[in-house]
């Protein structure tokens, strides 16, 4: 029989060739047109975004931080490990499905909430995914890990195939690594989630949209999280088979 290492280890040669894989069609498309749009906007309105969401995310990391259980994977398997993120997961993706129902049903001004609630949920589940594979979140380098595999969680094509490269070689990416590159990071998130929440401040669609993209969002974030998490311990520890 095949050990649970030995198990894990196929799975992700599947997700890398899932997250490797060429995007089709639809998808080059689609990214061609939020391209043209984004070249309309002005630089300036560029750069306020940006300022905006890096503030919000290192607000969301601190606090995140804090309120986070760093001793919760003392003494516990990989396995281990695995269950109790999944329970993590789905605890925080029902709060993710109650939020986006919430302010999907609220209109427009209360659907505009959804971002930055939504942000803290994504921030917070990391931190304890962190936390549960035995990495140390005080640390800088372990707070960057994280807003990597946020960015590779949510987003497109050519950035995502850098962020898994990065990821599968942290130990020596992270020493050239000093910040984020905030400009890419909030244009890929912009740009993946634009379609799915325009669709959630439409009246009378709000609530249902809300809800299902709050639940595939968490998903999402759940699986990236969990493999970018185990190839930290499976690729940098001996392995017996």
């Amino acid at each position: 029989m095949y050990s649970y290492e030995e198990k894990v280890y196929n799975e992700l040669q599947a997700w890398r060739r899932d997250v490797l894989k060429r995007p089709g069609f639809i998808t080059q498309l689609s990214k061609k047109t939020q391209t043209k749009i984004n070249r309309m906007i002005p630089d300036k309105a560029h750069k306020i975004i940006t300022e905006s969401l890096k503030k919000m995310v290192q607000a969301t990391l601190v606090g995140s931080d804090i309120t986070t259980n760093k001793h919760q994977s003392a003494g516990l398997s990989l396995y281990e490990q695995d269950e109790l993120l999944k329970e993590k997961l789905t605890s925080y993706r029902k709060t993710a499905v109650v939020e986006g129902a919430g302010t999907g049903a609220g209109g427009f001004f209360l659907g505009l909430a959804d971002f930055p609630m939504l942000l803290s949920i994504k921030m917070k589940f990391l931190f304890e995914a962190a936390a549960i594979y035995g990495f140390d979140t005080n640390s800088y380098e372990e707070r960057l890990y994280i807003l990597h595999v946020f960015q590779l969680a949510f987003s497109r094509d050519a950035t995502r195939r850098r962020t898994y490269y990065i990821i599968e070689n942290w130990q020596t990416e992270k020493k050239r690594l000093t910040d984020m590159d905030w400009q890419v990071f909030q244009q890929e998130y912009r740009d993946y989630l634009d379609l799915i929440k325009l669709l959630q401040l439409l009246p009378g669609f709000g609530a249902i949209v809300g809800a299902y993209a709050n639940h595939n969002l968490l998903d999402t974030l759940g699986e990236t999280a969990m493999n970018a998490y185990r190839i930290r311990l499976l690729f940098t520890q001996p392995r017996d088979y």
